[in-house]
């Protein structure tokens, strides 16, 4: 058949409030246009992200009854640490309540000031808590992943000379460990080739720096791999992720991504005496390290999401599914990263809005408009988001890439919803040269793109 069904059933139903394009001017005004301000009972359908906005399975649900809500060595952290040990395969499993806590705790073990931690590309809780140890964060993806319209089948890959590059100018010594984020979100969600994970690994190895991987959409990597890289098409989707982490040292994780949870993540490593610290750590500020602040029915949940998520008909749904959003906006214009990515689709708001420059934050210009005329909340992935201060002026550096990221929730949206995606985006393209710029207000000096207050300019 040409049509790829969902390969589920909707057995509960939430309702969505429909409102009108004045009520969602005053609620876009209310919220300093800020839609991380906007409340989720005034969006119809969100986008903002697909991180711990999955809808559990009825299975899911089961194994909730059942958790075990022990303060010390509780039956579903067994479960829970057994099923991520099987799949990953590293001796260390430290459970968090979500995928920055092991991020705050792997560089709070690793970094130090002057240190510099390269990835293809840092997310945005990544780069700040490396920041916050006083380290840089370096992108090193390749030349591919820096061009929206490129199209390559793994633009998420790191550039392995320009790592070479690094760690000779800079000394293995400054350099704690290397980072993989798969698939590459900043980057489009765009996947990592195995070829590419095999030679960072080697090249990280033979300079004696650890690799980990920032594993939130490992499943979704692990398929396009199955996709698109010779001599995988007849592998299973498990063994394709155990190959995966074989040559990483550690990994993080944020299970609400490819757990299929709403809560909850986890930090692996081979290396036992890291683990202690990183278990004091965790101890000191998440919780004891068999639960990890998250309760015994989160870990439930957890242990079935993962194993659910590795299902290689979901996988096609799911791939499948966001390519059809890509693949209709842009045969009608609409510019995008190309190909389509596994979690979200991403329009270059830079080439769709050329009137706005970057320092008038034209991505946020775009996502503002989507909510104004059809309730959608979408998310600015550019200079909002990752845009620096210049350390000797003071003057603002736009970012790389000015993006709207389209994060579509798992098993929560049908294709009627995904078709209205397709029509609002497709009439606010018709009339994009009308649309303006806007100025910050008000911004925090971390992250500030989830508290910044903006006007229209």
């Amino acid at each position: 058949m040409k049509t790829i069904i969902e390969p589920f059933k909707i057995k509960t139903v939430e309702k969505i409030r429909l409102t009108t394009r004045e009520e969602r001017r005053r609620i876009l005004r209310d919220a300093a246009y800020n839609l991380f301000l906007i409340p989720a009972a005034d969006v119809l359908i969100d986008l903002l992200t697909d991180s711990g906005t999955a809808a559990m399975s009825s299975r899911q649900w089961a194994a909730m009854m059942d958790g075990d809500e022990a303060y010390a060595g509780s039956r579903s952290w067994f479960r829970f640490e057994e099923t991520v040990r099987g799949i990953f395969g590293f001796k260390h499993v430290i459970p968090t309540h979500q995928g920055r806590a092991a991020e705050r705790i792997l560089f709070a073990s690793t970094c130090r000031q002057g240190d510099v931690v390269p990835n293809n590309t840092h997310f945005d809780t990544t780069r700040a808590n490396i920041e916050y140890r006083g380290a840089a964060a370096i992108d090193l993806v390749i030349p591919e992943g820096r061009e929206p319209s490129v199209v390559h089948p793994f633009k998420g890959n790191m550039n392995p000379q320009a790592l070479k590059d690094l760690i000779r100018e800079r000394g293995r010594e400054r350099i704690p460990l290397v980072l993989l984020t798969v698939t590459n979100n900043s980057g489009g969600g765009q996947p990592v080739s195995m070829q590419n994970i095999r030679e960072i690994s080697g090249i990280s190895r033979a300079a004696g720096i650890p690799l980990y991987i920032d594993a939130c959409r490992f499943a979704e990597n692990a398929y396009f791999i199955k996709l698109r890289e010779p001599g995988y098409q007849s592998k299973p989707v498990r063994e394709i992720v155990r190959e995966m982490f074989s040559y990483a040292d550690g990994c993080t994780m944020s299970a609400k991504k490819d757990g299929l949870a709403n809560i909850g993540g986890f930090l692996c490593t081979n290396d036992g005496k890291l683990a202690e610290q990183e278990k004091e750590l965790l101890i000191l500020t998440e919780g004891f390290p068999t639960y990890g602040g998250m309760a015994g029915r989160d870990l439930e949940a957890i242990a079935v999401g993962l194993g659910e998520v590795l299902d290689e008909d979901y996988l096609q749904y799911r791939i499948v599914s966001t390519q059809y959003l890509g693949d209709h906006i842009s045969k009608a214009g609409v510019p995008i990263v190309q190909p389509p990515g596994g979690h979200a689709i991403y329009i270059d708001a830079k080439a769709m809005l050329p009137q706005i420059p970057p320092l008038q934050f034209p991505g946020q210009s775009l996502a503002c408009e989507l909510y104004h005329s059809a309730g959608i909340r979408a998310v600015e992935i550019g200079t909002v988001m990752f845009g620096r201060k210049n350390p000797d002026t003071g003057e603002e550096v736009p970012a790389a890439m000015e993006l709207v990221r389209l994060a579509i929730p798992r098993r929560v949206y049908t294709q009627s919803h995904v078709d209205y995606v397709v029509e609002a985006i497709l009439e606010v393209h018709e009339r994009r040269s009308s649309l303006k710029g806007y100025r910050i207000v008000h911004e925090a000096p971390f992250l500030r793109h989830f508290s910044a207050r903006f006007e229209p300019l």
